[in-house]
């Protein structure tokens, strides 16, 4: 995670590692607030301040990772490109992923990532056509988005096996014909 967080933040992103440390010993169900705040070296009124629980704590590390890989996926000038910096940067946050996305009463960080990676290619498509997306083709980038969303959840749950590269491949090419043909209009395929 990037040194570049506000002073008010420190806290937050240190029981974050200290969460992470005791992810690595133990499933998340079992590590306790006083797990946490021991590896981390604060209080418990310190965690509570910042969290209500260790749920909010992962809910609130996933959304600023999510950010950040989306960061790093508009770092790449191809819809491959951008794919392979997300799934990349993903790999390097896969503890907190796979916990994130477990459970399917987290189908809220879904939807979240859906709006992200929706809005991202939405920008990009009409910052680059100057006119807004057609009804036919935004629900084709929703449906599209959707798999794209629920394929990355089972890589990152184990559930299919590939590198960064080869889902990215996999997903640039599974593109509807229409949205593609958007896609290469707009210099991103």
């Amino acid at each position: 995670m990037a040194e570049t967080y506000k002073s008010g933040e420190k806290v937050k992103y240190r029981l974050a590692e200290a969460m992470k440390e005791c992810m690595k010993k133990a499933p998340v169900e079992k590590i306790t607030v006083k797990e946490i705040t021991e590896e981390c070296g604060v209080t418990r009124q310190t965690f509570y301040r910042n969290f209500q629980d260790k749920y909010d704590l992962i809910n609130w590390y996933f959304d600023k990772i999510l950010i950040e890989s989306f960061e790093h996926m508009g770092e790449g000038q191809t819809v491959y490109e951008s794919l392979v910096n997300k799934f990349q940067y993903i790999q390097k946050e896969t503890l907190f992923f796979r916990a994130a996305f477990k459970n399917d009463d987290q189908n809220c960080l879904r939807d979240h990532d859906f709006e992200l990676i929706t809005q991202f290619y939405t920008d990009r498509i009409e910052g680059n056509t100057g006119k807004k997306m057609s009804d036919k083709i935004r629900f084709q980038l929703e449906m599209y988005c959707q798999g794209s969303i629920y394929m990355t959840v089972q890589w990152v749950l184990g559930n299919h096996k590939a590198t960064p590269e080869t889902l990215a491949r996999f997903l640039s090419e599974s593109m509807p014909a229409e949205l593609r043909d958007v896609f290469k209009e707009c210099g991103l395929l």
